[in-house]
């Protein structure tokens, strides 16, 4: 078989999780951005384009607020800034002679999820593997939004409560596997559970917008992590340096 074909199956099969995950979480967006006047294609479209939950969710409170688009933008660009983290750190697992067309299109679907699994490849990360992980998350998440919007009010308010934490289920099982087997993963993990903690209650901290909190966590704990514990790179005879 191609391997081509071969990378976008793998990343179809790894990638069901995470489409049924988004599911649950944007079918409930779905029904608050019908109950935010939103109509149903414009909330699709949101969905489609943004494939992002942190920042559509905040989304929905700035246009019930009558909020400018210039704070629309400023909100977003905060809430979704770790994005380029991930993107730069994701560019680090590609071929360096790679197309910028690949490197494009791999860019629109980078989530927290998406960006979770293709980081624990241990080879490089090919862009047809990609484009199969894309493929099924984000049908998963705009087909999500569109029964939740044409749902409305059917469900009632607990089930809709439960499905809210589905995608933090999610992320935390593509999170806890590699960290039972890595006791400097578990403790940078463990780590940025306790910072994350003291950010949202010393109360000059507790001010900084969530956007910017994932990315002062995460530049100064992986920072701190990639000094301490350097992870050693292989020459081509299969020597560590």
């Amino acid at each position: 078989m191609n391997p081509k074909i071969q990378q976008f199956q793998c990343g179809l099969k790894d990638g069901v999780p995470i489409g049924l995950g988004y599911l649950a979480v944007s079918f409930t967006f779905g029904i608050m951005a019908k109950k935010a006047g939103i109509h149903t294609l414009a909330a699709v479209i949101m969905s489609l384009t943004n494939l992002t939950s942190a920042g559509q969710f905040a989304a929905l409170g700035v246009i019930q607020s009558g909020a400018p688009f210039v704070e629309m933008a400023a909100v977003q660009f905060i809430i979704n800034l770790r994005y380029c983290l991930m993107s730069c750190s994701l560019s680090q697992k590609m071929d360096s002679k790679m197309p910028f067309f690949h490197r494009f299109l791999i860019s629109y679907g980078v989530t927290d999820e998406v960006f979770g699994v293709s980081a624990c490849r241990p080879e490089n990360l090919s862009p047809f593997y990609a484009y199969g992980l894309i493929s099924v998350a984000v049908p998963g998440w705009t087909f999500g939004t569109l029964l939740g919007a044409i749902s409305g009010d059917l469900l009632p308010a607990r089930l809709l409560s439960a499905l809210s934490v589905a995608l933090y289920g999610m992320f935390l099982a593509i999170v806890i596997p590699p960290a039972r087997g890595s006791r400097i993963l578990a403790g940078v993990v463990a780590a940025s559970m306790a910072a994350s903690f003291l950010f949202s209650v010393i109360p000059m901290l507790n001010g900084i917008s969530s956007g910017f909190k994932v990315i002062i966590l995460t530049v100064v704990i992986a920072g701190v992590a990639a000094f301490l514990f350097p992870v050693k790179e292989e020459r081509e005879g299969g020597q560590a340096q």
